[in-house]
């Protein structure tokens, strides 16, 4: 089973008279790379939130938002009166620089940074408050689970098709192979019958069963095609796999490539050539999707 590396989960939960929210979203990286914004404190839980997340996710850059809500005390909350006045002068005096005058806009001047004074928590308070996180991660990551496997559906579908496309090319690759060095002595013989009847020279069979023979093991592919054949199974038992696979996809990928290379060079042979092109084209938007595939 397929697992994009891209999605986005939401997550809620209420333990104890308090409420938390939690947002994912995870992008295709080469390896495992997790960035949390959250209150002041609760960042002592990166070392837990990472193993979380690690749980489900095994390689891509992962950026989350987490939010706790507590409810506060009157002796935890406050105003801080000097920032305030600061932002509030400052502001009268843009107003009077700019002609304005509206009422100065209160509600917006308490929602600056360190104008409400943040409640500090004892290291016990914020242990108390690590279950509610965890259910909070958890229901986050089984939403932006649901997301990648769909995505994830959808890739395997159109990798298979790709995946399809090839070995089609490829048998005929195979039906065409046979016959090109039996092509090359009708092309071969044909030139040396018209030179040695120009020239009037004769020419032993032997010497041209041995360029013929030359010819056809230089041009031989069936190695290539044997390897190319087998590394299409082994591409259709990892889409099927139980477990995303998207580094093995790569690395069978690069192989594929390699072995449609050397076909394309050692066949010397315009209909093999085309069908070379055309596997060539399905490798490479094979190779753009799993760079999506964890």
């Amino acid at each position: 089973m397929l697992l994009s590396m891209t999605g986005y989960g939401e997550g809620h939960a209420k333990l104890d008279g308090k409420s938390a929210w939690a947002e994912i979203r995870t992008i295709n990286g080469r390896y495992f790379k997790l960035s949390v914004k959250c209150h002041e404190g609760y960042n002592a839980f990166e070392s837990e939130i990472e193993h979380v997340v690690r749980r489900q996710i095994r390689r891509g850059s992962v950026q989350m938002t987490l939010r706790v809500d507590r409810q506060r005390t009157s002796e935890g909350a406050g105003i801080n009166g000097p920032v305030l006045d600061h932002y509030r002068s400052q502001l009268q005096q843009l107003f009077l620089r700019w002609h304005i005058d509206d009422p100065l806009p209160y509600g917006a001047l308490l929602a600056l940074p360190g104008v409400v004074a943040e409640e500090n928590l004892s290291s016990s308070e914020l242990a108390e408050d690590w279950p509610l996180i965890e259910k909070t991660l958890e229901a986050a990551l089984a939403n932006l689970a649901q997301m990648r496997t769909q995505e994830g559906e959808a890739m395997a579908a159109d990798l298979r098709a790709n995946r399809e496309q090839i070995a089609t090319e490829l048998t005929e690759i195979e039906r065409r192979a046979p016959l090109v060095a039996e092509a090359y002595r009708t092309r071969l013989t044909d030139r040396l019958q018209k030179t040695l009847e120009q020239y009037q020279i004769s020419l032993d069979p032997a010497d041209l069963i041995k360029e013929i023979s030359i010819f056809a093991e230089r041009s031989d592919i069936s190695e290539e095609t044997v390897r190319l054949r087998s590394h299409l199974e082994q591409f259709n038992e990892l889409l099927t796999a139980q477990e995303s696979s998207g580094r093995k996809l790569e690395f069978l990928t690069q192989e594929m490539f390699r072995e449609t290379n050397t076909i394309g060079s050692k066949a010397n042979d315009v209909d093999i050539s085309r069908h070379v092109i055309e596997i060539k084209a399905a490798i490479e938007r094979i190779r753009e999707m799993i760079q999506n595939v964890e």
